[in-house]
């Protein structure tokens, strides 16, 4: 009987086994980072601009491949086919990153004259340990991969089972665009495997995009070992909707922030409070949207709504659906207008309605195609319920008056405050979040500065 364990992708299409992959032994492992801490410091002496033009030739690369990873991403996590893949996303951020890294990395000058020369600069931390996520696979990757190589770090990447092939793909297309071997590695690996890794401080960095629990699973392994960490975990993020906004658009953008990718986005609307006075307009338009999504294989160019990517995280969904109803709360999506719901990972969108902060669905992270909207009747209880969430990742703002919403935004517990969009990441912000959220944060000049630490130089000369 075979010891050889294996990783295994099953497909949300029909269950089965897309991909299957062997785990590395942790000495294998060790190996490989042997090799990618080698390649770093040459790498790491290299001037900036060559780094900077070989991750954009990485990326260009990446881009190449689109055709044959848009039907990959369908097959291992469900998105539909449709929406075109995430590449989009991935050289807006790659390409920020790239055209900012000299000012960014450039040294802070104190003092330059006869007598001193005082400077502060960036020195790469050396290894950098990426563990993304499946429900995004190449974009929250990017967000960290392209910064840390061009900051002059080597990178392992670590892709979650449910996207299996993705590390292959994105470290294929640098190596083929010409980045120096061992540098940017993929590894297969088992959680006990990488936490006996991290424990032996085989990192000097660490990003983790992902649950809760994961990220405490990796601040207890990294205990004493004073490895920096950047952890984005759950999200809840609410949209507030106030009475002079926009109501069409309002809905269109909170309702597709909630809906997308069906509902399995970071920075996804999971939860809306609208002012009395647009509520009754904002849940029939609402609905109405919902109603003619078209749940089935993302496959088919047809379909506007895939599976969610595992029949376990739809059970998560439906039960806090099911207990939401039961406590009473109103179902406004009638399932019968999506057959493809199977009971597994095709699970039919929902809206709910009266809705309370007692449901799970309310308080919990649902990542999935379900939103409760609740009616508000002032900034202040706006502000009370979108602060009563053990998370705090994004806000949505909705209305005319910026400086009122600046107001609001400066009493919110949120990384981000957006005012008449939501669901996106700006390359030019800091993404970062707080309280379960996580901690540290990427893109950005601050991105750049966590992924690399400071030196300071004190010479004093001699005349």
């Amino acid at each position: 009987m075979s010891n050889i364990k294996t990783l295994k992708c099953i497909s949300p299409i029909d269950g089965s086994v897309y991909a299957e992959r062997e785990v590395l032994s942790a000495v294998d492992a060790q190996h490989r980072i042997d090799a990618a801490r080698a390649a770093q410091s040459e790498w790491s002496s290299r001037p900036l601009s060559e780094r900077v033009a070989l991750v954009r030739a990485g990326v260009e690369r990446l881009g190449q491949m689109n055709d044959e990873i848009v039907p990959e991403l369908a097959r291992m996590m469900g998105r539909p086919i449709r929406y075109g893949g995430e590449f989009g996303g991935v050289h807006e951020r790659a390409s920020y990153m790239a055209d900012i890294a000299t000012d960014a990395l450039a040294p802070i000058i104190v003092e330059a004259s006869d007598t001193f020369e005082r400077r502060i600069q960036r020195e790469p931390h050396g290894v950098v340990l990426v563990i993304a996520p499946w429900n995004y696979p190449y974009m929250t990757a990017i967000n960290t991969v392209a910064p840390a190589l061009i900051a002059g770090n080597a990178v392992v990447l670590k892709h979650s089972t449910q996207t299996l092939v993705v590390g292959e793909r994105m470290v294929e297309a640098f190596s083929e665009a010409g980045l120096p071997a061992n540098l940017f590695i993929n590894i297969f690996s088992d959680h006990g495997t990488m936490e006996q890794l991290i424990a032996q401080r085989q990192f000097d960095f660490i990003n983790f995009t992902g649950s809760v629990g994961g990220g405490q699973a990796i601040e207890r392994a990294a205990a004493g070992t004073f490895t920096g960490l950047g952890l984005e975990l759950g999200g809840k993020d609410p949209g507030y909707v106030m009475e002079d906004a926009d109501l069409d658009a309002a809905v269109d953008t909170l309702i597709d922030g909630a809906m997308f990718n069906s509902g399995q986005c970071c920075c996804g609307i999971e939860r809306i409070y609208v002012h009395a006075s647009l509520y009754e307009a904002f849940v029939e338009k609402a609905v109405n949207i919902v109603s003619a999504y078209t749940l089935g294989n993302p496959l088919d160019d047809s379909t506007t709504l895939g599976p969610m990517a595992n029949k376990r995280f739809a059970l998560e969904v439906r039960a806090q659906i099911s207990e939401a109803i039961d406590d009473g709360a109103r179902a406004m999506i009638d399932p019968a207008l999506f057959p493809a719901d199977d009971g597994g990972a095709y699970l039919a969108p929902q809206i709910l309605t009266h809705v309370t902060h007692d449901m799970r669905v309310m308080r919990d992270e649902s990542f999935g195609p379900v939103v409760g909207i609740m009616k508000v009747e002032s900034d202040a209880e706006a502000i009370s319920l979108m602060n009563d969430c053990e998370f705090g990742l994004t806000a949505s703002l909705w209305t005319t008056d910026a400086s009122r919403a600046a107001v609001i935004g400066d009493q919110l517990q949120t990384g981000t405050v957006f005012m008449n969009r939501a669901d996106y990441l700006d390359p030019a912000l800091c993404w970062t979040g707080c309280k379960n959220t996580g901690r540290g944060g990427a893109l950005s000049t601050i991105g750049f500065h966590n992924l690399t630490r400071p030196k300071s130089y004190h010479f004093k000369r001699i005349t």
